[in-house]
């Protein structure tokens, strides 16, 4: 299991990298300016520059990745409940998230911008864990009904 834990965290780092630039690209085309908007406003001001911020916001980024593909270990530990696992890997992430987008300026440094943070990071990672939820309900049910076919034993419905 450590050495699952170090190899996700090692390899989600260049994920978490891709991930932020995409975002930052995504943003841009969402502006529609013509623009590349690499880092939130704020960030070269508190950074001293673009590229400071730039730098600081890929570390940022590779480290998100680190701490949730590291975390995805979570989800294998059988001995645990899928409250407690779905618990904990959710504070995890709420809390790395959070401190990233208070680092990096992608939210307002106050009590209202953290409460809304959390919100919206609960809604999405809600939504994930359903989507995934589903797929993974839906792939049991299928594999169940193979084996059950494959060994004659239909159950009827």
């Amino acid at each position: 299991m450590k050495r699952k834990v170090i190899y996700n965290v090692l390899s989600g780092f260049p994920i978490g990298i891709a991930i932020g630039f995409l975002w930052a690209l995504f943003v841009s085309i969402a502006v529609g300016d013509g623009s590349f908007y690499p880092v939130a406003p704020g960030l070269a001001a508190k950074a001293g520059s673009e590229l400071n911020a730039v730098i600081l916001q890929t570390f940022l980024c590779g480290a998100l990745g680190s701490v949730f593909k590291g975390a995805s270990v979570i989800w294998e530990l059988e001995s645990w409940s899928l409250l407690k696992q779905s618990g904990i890997y959710f504070a995890i992430g709420c809390a790395a998230m959070l401190l990233a987008a208070y680092m990096a300026g992608w939210m307002h440094p106050s009590v209202m911008g953290v409460i809304f943070y959390i919100a919206v990071f609960a809604v999405i990672f809600l939504l994930i864990w359903m989507i995934q939820y589903l797929f993974w309900k839906n792939k049991v049910e299928q594999l169940n009904k193979k084996m059950q076919k494959g060994s004659g034993m239909e159950q009827p419905d």
